[in-house]
């Protein structure tokens, strides 16, 4: 038998696979937003991502392709944001296959008796409530009618206690809900499934391992913390037709960490 050659997008002039599907992904200029964005791009899919740092988004896009992807820059929670990118979509692309809820914030660093309410409230509203809200607008733009999936970016924070960001984890547990919630209301028609990771190296987790990566590394059993690429790899999974029968489920990327409780 011979091996059939197989076209390699890297090298110039070989076409890009096209899925013919598109995908939204929230906070996608940077880290585990971008990571998805460029795994999206990757099979094939065209991209919109969001963020508020309109500069860091065109950089992004250009890295991604701008024959696959675009950019919509404003505030997760806005709601005025959440419809213009929506709408973008809808209209550069003509269909919303796929959401990613991955825009998220974490201010705050402390004990839960000492929490601002107000920035409880900030954390929920960015985390939780902008999620719905994709959620929705995706929803009543594409895929109540074509089918289609969500993925929400939750974290391990939300599955046990989380000290010192429990405002976070709270938020992520809400995440959680959200999408056993979702999942429920969308089915049959759209699939919704969440990625719970642990510490994976961004600038937005820096704080958790900068300076001491070996020592915070030493505590999973596959020896390293997370990469961006193992969350985008993932996402692609449960937004693609290989997991077309998966919905409501919390995935745990967290390289064996959770192996390790109560030792």
């Amino acid at each position: 038998m011979t091996d059939t050659a197989q076209p390699d997008p890297s090298q110039p002039g070989t076409p890009r696979p096209d899925s013919g599907r598109t995908a939204l992904v929230t906070g996608g200029s940077r880290g585990i937003g971008y990571a998805v964005a460029e795994a999206l791009v990757a099979r094939g899919d065209r991209v919109c991502i969001t963020g508020r740092n309109e500069d860091a988004l065109k950089t992004a896009v250009a890295s991604l392709g701008a024959d696959r992807a675009m950019y919509v820059a404003g505030k997760a929670h806005d709601t005025g944001h959440q419809a213009a990118a929506v709408d973008a979509v809808m209209a550069a692309y003509g269909r919303l296959d796929h959401l990613v809820n991955n825009a998220g914030t974490n201010p705050v660093f402390g004990p839960m008796a000492d929490l601002d309410l107000a920035v409880a409230r900030k954390v929920f509203e960015t985390n939780v409530i902008s999620a719905l809200g994709f959620a929705q607008r995706t929803w009543a733009a594409w895929q109540r009618d074509h089918g289609g999936s969500v993925v929400n970016i939750a974290s391990i924070a939300g599955l046990s206690a989380s000290p010192f960001v429990g405002a976070y984890g709270m938020s992520k547990a809400a995440m959680v809900n959200l999408t056993q919630q979702l999942a429920h209301e969308f089915a049959p028609a759209a699939r919704v499934n969440a990625l719970a990771p642990a510490v994976v190296k961004t600038k937005f987790a820096a704080a958790l391992y900068e300076g001491r990566e070996d020592e915070a590394a030493a505590r999973y059993p596959m020896g390293r913390l997370g990469a961006p690429e193992d969350v985008g790899g993932a996402a692609a999974f449960l937004s693609s037709d290989a997991a077309a029968w998966i919905t409501g489920q919390t995935l745990v990327l967290d390289g064996g960490l959770f192996l390790n409780a109560g030792v």
